[in-house]
């Protein structure tokens, strides 16, 4: 339901990391699913399965706990919704979406069932998702948060994907949503479920365009070849030689007596000169507390996820595990030194505090995948506050590759 409130929409940053192993080993296969709504002149997939919350509508501009799939929109709701010429999909004329106009309650918006799916694989699920509410609309802001879970077909769930907050923008801005998963054994079929997770309100509307699905092989890279030894020859050691210096002849030199001196009645004045010793000043050498940089950060990949530039302040971090609590333990590191070891992830955060000011002015911060739990790779949602910035990062690793977060303070 759409209410007038005389505050501005708040932006926020939705980040989202996914896991990403060294190039050489991924290879990307071609999609074995792909949605992209058709076009409005020829419409495709108008079926998001059984939903109790939402129903298709027509037009262009939904109700509440309505959807639509349109190629464009504009003017809705009194300018509140941006206007959008064109859906996502790169090259196509007139090509639709799904726009969601918000239930009342959280509730599920999409669902589908994928088959022909390989047991004990890697897949990679794709969707491009973007608010259609402005920044500037006087409301009382609800941004959606959308989820994505896997399931088997007997309802057991194989993995929740969370965007965190789709921001409100002034123009349309879409955003890739991405995350791999296994499949275990024994199954053909995956259920693909999408939710969302705020309550209805001026704020929580949004489209989506272009879902994929494919599957991720993973090829090791060769071993590396033995290297032989080169043989190391010996160098010769030098014996010192004995050299007998000759003797050098002494000339007898002839001492002649000095001249007596006569007695003089007369004072003489002898100056006395006091030489003071100089005394040197030691320059003391401070030793230098050179940190030692962690074989597990110098072992795997550090890639950098994130950068944030923020005014002197003590910054508050909070870790969750993203999605199912599976076990998942992670060691974080600030510039090298250890902050937290093997803490465990679950629904109640670990919290670092590190301050960024004049002193400390750089921070990078280095999570380490301990483990990958019970459900693999090692997925955390990390919350980071400072003053009245929050920003979510959505973090993945693995025993290959670290995730790297790089603070500054502003010049």
């Amino acid at each position: 339901m759409k209410k007038k409130l005389l505050l501005p929409c708040l932006l926020l940053q939705a980040v989202t990391a996914v896991q990403q192993l060294k190039a050489q080993q991924l290879v990307y296969k071609d999609p074995i699913l792909k949605i992209d709504f058709g076009s409005r002149l020829a419409p495709a997939y108008t079926d998001p399965g059984r939903l109790s919350q939402y129903r298709e509508q027509g037009g262009s501009c939904p109700d509440d706990g309505n959807y639509v799939f349109a190629s464009r929109t504009s003017g809705c709701f009194n300018g509140d919704w941006i206007t959008m010429t064109e859906d996502h999909t790169p090259g196509d004329d007139n090509g639709n979406m799904m726009l969601v106009n918000a239930a009342v309650e959280p509730g599920t918006f999409f669902q589908y069932t994928v088959n022909g799916v390989k047991p004990n694989s890697m897949y990679e699920i794709s969707v491009w998702l973007v608010n259609v509410c402005k920044t500037s609309s006087p409301c009382n802001p609800t941004p959606p948060n959308i989820s994505f879970t896997i399931l088997t077909p007997d309802g057991r769930q194989l993995k929740k994907i969370r965007t965190g907050i789709l921001s409100p923008t002034d123009r349309p801005t879409w955003l890739r949503y991405y995350n791999e998963f296994n499949t275990p054994a024994g199954i053909s079929s995956i259920i693909i479920r999408m939710d969302d997770e705020t309550n209805g309100g001026c704020g929580n509307d949004f489209a989506m365009d272009d879902i994929t699905l494919r599957e991720v092989e993973i090829v090791l890279p060769p071993a590396p070849k033995p290297v032989a030894a080169k043989p190391v020859t010996p160098k010769p050691v030098a014996v010192p030689v004995t050299v007998t210096p000759k003797p050098v002849p002494v000339k007898k030199e002839t001492v002649t007596p000095a001249p007596q001196l006569k007695k003089s009645t007369a004072a003489v004045a002898i100056d006395k000169v006091s030489s003071k010793p100089v005394t040197a000043t030691p320059v003391i050498k401070q030793p230098v507390n050179k940190i030692q940089v962690p074989e597990v950060l110098l072992s795997r990949s550090n890639p950098v996820i994130k950068q944030i530039e923020t005014d002197a302040a003590e910054m508050l971090i909070r870790l969750y595990d993203n999605g199912e609590v599976d076990g998942d333990t992670v060691t974080v590191y600030d510039n090298n030194v250890l902050l937290v070891s093997n803490a465990g992830l679950s629904e109640k955060p670990v919290t670092i505090k590190i301050k960024v000011d004049k002193e400390q002015p750089h921070h990078e911060l280095v999570m380490v995948a301990d483990n990958l739990g019970s459900i693999p790779p090692n997925t955390s949602l990390m919350i980071v506050t400072a003053g009245d910035k929050r920003y979510e990062i959505f973090i993945s690793s693995s025993k290959q590759k670290n995730a790297k977060i790089v603070i500054d303070l502003k010049e």
